[in-house]
């Protein structure tokens, strides 16, 4: 078994946090986890990048060839569609609806989802509305993470785990609400449908 994933997002957005859930929950599963990240200008809204890898064998390397992912999981559309390339007609992409406009030229966002819609595994989320449901906007990541976990060769379990454990510091009011955002997620990639409202 071998499973490749590209995370991807803007500095801020708890991409690395995403990224932690995975790799804990995967290596609770028994997996072995090969991991790249690249930072860049994160702390100033610039791209934040993560290869995971996961396989139940020897990984050979950190990043993941194009046109090999598994999934991409994007905390922002402009984000996703920067990545189309490590795509293959099996992938799947979880991505929010909502844009990070950082830059003066963004394009329009009906541009850019037309587009991620038109890809065969393409799952868009409300993650900021979920995300206020559970009870903070900041847990819009974990509402990602949660919609990525059914696609995602580790057992629930593992990821709520994991995504326990990273808010556990935080106090248990962070906890509680990361929890709620992450099955909330979960619950809205589970009803099947392209685009999560």
């Amino acid at each position: 078994m071998k499973y490749d994933i590209i995370l991807a997002g803007v500095g801020g957005q708890g991409v690395l946090s995403a990224a932690v859930i995975i790799v804990r929950g995967a290596i609770t599963a028994g997996l072995q986890v090969r991991q790249s990240e690249v930072h860049g200008m994160a702390q100033r809204g610039g791209a934040v990048l993560s290869h995971l890898r996961l396989s139940g064998a020897p990984i050979p390397g950190d990043l993941v060839p194009l046109a090999e992912a598994d999934l991409i999981l994007s905390m922002e559309p402009l984000e996703a569609l920067r990545y189309t390339p490590y795509l293959n007609e099996k992938s799947r992409v979880v991505c929010s609806l909502h844009p990070f406009i950082n830059i003066p030229d963004y394009p329009p966002l009906e541009e850019i989802l037309l587009r991620l819609k038109k890809l065969p595994g393409f799952l868009g989320v409300d993650d900021a509305g979920l995300a206020k449901q559970a009870g903070s906007l900041r847990a819009a990541n974990m509402v990602l993470a949660g919609a990525a976990a059914p696609f995602l060769p580790i057992p629930k379990e593992a990821l709520l785990e994991a995504a326990d454990w990273l808010s556990r510091d935080k106090g248990p009011e962070t906890e509680g609400i990361n929890r709620r955002a992450f099955l909330l997620g979960f619950e809205a990639a589970q009803g099947g449908t392209k685009e999560t409202t």
